[in-house]
């Protein structure tokens, strides 16, 4: 039986491969507030005064599914932003794509948030994020975060529940992502807009802030750096065709989390969209309950905010970029 093929009745996770750190990734930066645990397959996320720290994939993907297990640090959090994301920004730097999963921390006594989004060649100014609250506290256990992209749609997956979905369209153009991304694993300080639009920013009395990811997949169409093409083996390519479709019990799953989580969609936010984007699908219930306007700012956080102060290789280039 193919690996995707489980991930169609109910993303059945453990059916695929978990990488040891080192054989999937590298240390993006922080020195040592990126620690791998000794069974290899754990790595601690740390961010203090002098740094965040991140990890990002030694190969490059055009589609596929990426996970992890994350635990997120516990207490005071607001300010702090812990990223696990597919991104091409150092090889595409004024046309770049995205897919991001971002945990906002808050202020003690509420809960993390969590927020989706894509960019697709460069479209920072037509942010699409939505944000959730979660069932479950986040910095009480491990809880399994992923990423199926195809070339026909994007599902975002908190443990077994869709919680998103989107579908390329005609009407997208080139805002859907379609060149190949690196996968990136970040904490870093985005006191400027991370909760409530900046106004609680990192408190550092409470550091070290530590994430924990392990359970860490890599499964996809890697890209020859030379050729520049994908190689899908075993039948991927379409295995995840195949697992872009979700099964009628999922979609309830889906529907049902995101009546009951969702805070805020672009597809409702008419303060930044005078007319909604082409590819939403407005539902009246879900329009008159988010029409408060969540009062963050969005739109397209700065590479070098995201990564903190380091240089990365790009990978087709050959030249290096903040």
């Amino acid at each position: 039986m193919s690996l995707f093929t489980g991930l169609i009745s109910g993303f059945a996770l453990q059916k695929l491969p978990l990488l040891q750190f080192d054989e999937g990734y590298t240390q993006l930066f922080g020195d040592q507030n990126l620690i791998v645990h000794r069974d290899g397959k754990s790595v601690r996320l740390t961010l203090d005064e002098r740094t965040g720290s991140g990890f990002v994939s030694n190969d490059i993907y055009l589609h596929g599914f990426f996970s992890s297990s994350i635990k997120l640090p516990s207490d005071y959090s607001a300010g702090v932003v812990i990223a696990f994301y597919l991104s091409n920004g150092d090889m595409y730097e004024k046309n770049h794509d995205e897919i991001d999963f971002e945990f906002l921390g808050n202020i003690r006594g509420k809960e993390w948030r969590i927020q989706t989004n894509i960019y697709g060649n460069g479209s920072t100014h037509l942010g699409r994020e939505e944000r959730y609250n979660l069932w479950f506290d986040p910095t009480e256990d491990f809880h399994q975060y992923s990423v199926l992209w195809s070339p026909s749609h994007i599902i975002f997956n908190v443990d077994d529940i869709p919680i998103r979905e989107v579908k390329r369209t005609a009407s997208m153009g080139g805002d859907f992502p379609t060149k190949p991304m690196s996968l990136y694993a970040t904490i870093w300080d985005g006191s400027k807009w991370a909760t409530n639009g900046g106004k609680y920013s990192v408190n550092y009395k409470y550091a070290p802030y530590v994430a924990q990811f392990t359970d860490l997949i890599l499964h996809g169409c890697a890209v020859d750096p030379t050729e520049k093409l994908p190689s899908c083996e075993d039948g991927a390519a379409e295995d995840l065709w195949l697992a872009s479709e979700i099964t009628v019990s999922q979609r309830s799953k889906m529907e049902s989390f995101r009546r009951k989580h969702m805070t805020y969609s672009y597809c409702y936010d008419h303060m930044r969209y005078k007319v909604v984007l082409s590819e939403c699908v407005v539902d009246p219930v879900e329009a008159k309950r988010l029409k408060v306007y969540d009062p963050v700012t969005f739109g397209g956080i700065p590479h070098r905010h995201r990564h903190g102060q380091h240089r990365s290789k790009s990978r087709f280039a050959g030249t290096d970029s903040i």
